[in-house]
């Protein structure tokens, strides 16, 4: 369990000061464009704090304007004075207001940017008619930015990770009592909360037995039994920023494979948190995990990525997958989650949520990770 972390610290402002800036600089590297349109509500809150449901970001040359509805606007000022945001808020009281919000702030545009993977149809084409500018697809833009985390976002991630190591320390007790899967789940997101998390950052799994081999698997009413394995898959979310971690426990005698996919798994994660920092490429430390799995004959059981981009969401860039090219930077936050499955028998993942560093990595999941032969309580 995180042990150093105090729980109930302030933390650190979290200042967006300075973003629309490095979007410009982004910009004018792809080519010349008028203005950005920015829907993705992750996005919107990056660049702003603004935490609402509705909104449509422009990033001009010369300014940001947030265009929302009448249900946000004192909150939208009342964020954007708080991160430091060099934006206006643009209120809309109709829907008629909220397209002449983006019409004025497009004024004068003859090339904009949009991502078409932050952007819908219906949007695309209602945006075609609140402008003559020429729409110029740019993807990527501000999720590239968003991958170096700073001191502050990192600060809210580690409290994330403490609340996720507190309440599962809590929770590995009741798995001795025959607990269902759904009970299990239930009490770790209480506990979470408890903790001082705003909620789980994604549908917490607990997997026993046969259901294991399944990576996302739904909490059932599965009682856990002695012979299984269970995985648990759990974060928390804190101020918009998630945590991500993975271990699973062997319940009493299990079957000796088991045990054996739980060692090289084990060794397989060990090495690729190892293999992290700043300037290996992604798709490197895919490798070293995957190679340890492959030479002891379980490539075929190892189905799904290394790991991914923690942040504003539980699955950003980068990916830590085959293949991938592209350094790792300073201040990245991925997951490094080998695994293995067998159809009928169960799975073992193992994830840890690690900061890269120039010279490795810092890790901010620490549960346990050893083997946890748990013995059932008598009945």
């Amino acid at each position: 369990m995180n042990q150093r972390h105090d729980l109930t610290a302030p933390l650190p402002p979290l200042s967006v000061s300075g973003r629309d800036a490095l979007v410009r600089a982004e910009l004018a590297k792809r080519g010349a464009t008028d203005a950005l349109v920015v829907f993705d509500l992750n996005n919107i809150r990056w660049l702003t704090g603004f935490t609402g449901s509705a909104g449509t970001l422009i990033v001009r040359n010369d300014e940001m304007v947030l265009v929302t509805d009448g249900r946000y606007g004192e909150q939208a000022r009342f964020q954007l004075a708080t991160s430091g945001a060099a934006a206006r808020v643009f209120e809309a009281r109709s829907a008629a207001a909220l397209r002449e919000g983006v019409e004025q702030s497009l004024t004068n545009a003859t090339h904009v940017a949009v991502d078409p993977n932050e952007v819908t149809q219906a949007q695309f084409e209602t945006l075609r008619t609140q402008t003559t500018a020429t729409m110029v697809p740019t993807v990527g833009v501000v999720q590239h930015l968003r991958r170096r985390k700073t001191e502050a976002e990192i600060a809210r991630m580690r409290r994330a990770a403490a609340c996720t190591d507190a309440a599962l320390a809590e929770c590995v007790e009741m798995m001795r009592h025959r607990p269902t899967e759904r009970d299990v789940r239930d009490e770790l997101e209480y506990r979470m909360r408890r903790h001082g998390a705003d909620g789980p950052s994604y549908d917490t799994i607990v997997a026993t037995g046969p259901n294991g081999a399944r990576p996302h698997h739904r909490p059932t009413s599965t009682v856990i039994e002695s012979g299984h394995s269970v995985v648990i898959d759990v974060g928390a979310l804190v101020d918009g920023y998630h945590s991500d971690m993975t271990r699973t426990y062997l319940i009493g005698e299990v079957d000796p494979v088991m045990r054996q996919m739980h060692d090289v798994v084990r060794e397989s994660q060990l090495a690729g948190l190892a293999a992290v920092r700043a300037g290996v490429t992604a798709g490197d430390v895919d490798k070293v995990c995957r190679d340890i799995i492959a030479d002891a004959g379980m490539a075929d059981l190892f189905i799904h990525s290394t790991g991914h981009g923690v942040g504003l969401q539980i699955h950003e860039q980068p990916w830590v997958r085959t293949a991938m090219s592209e350094p790792l930077q300073a201040g990245e936050v991925v997951t490094v989650e080998p695994g293995v499955y067998r159809e009928g028998l169960g799975g073992v993942r193992i994830e840890d949520l690690v900061v890269v560093t120039e010279s490795g990595c810092n890790i901010l999941t620490e549960s346990e990770k050893d083997i946890s032969c748990l013995q059932l309580a008598p009945t």
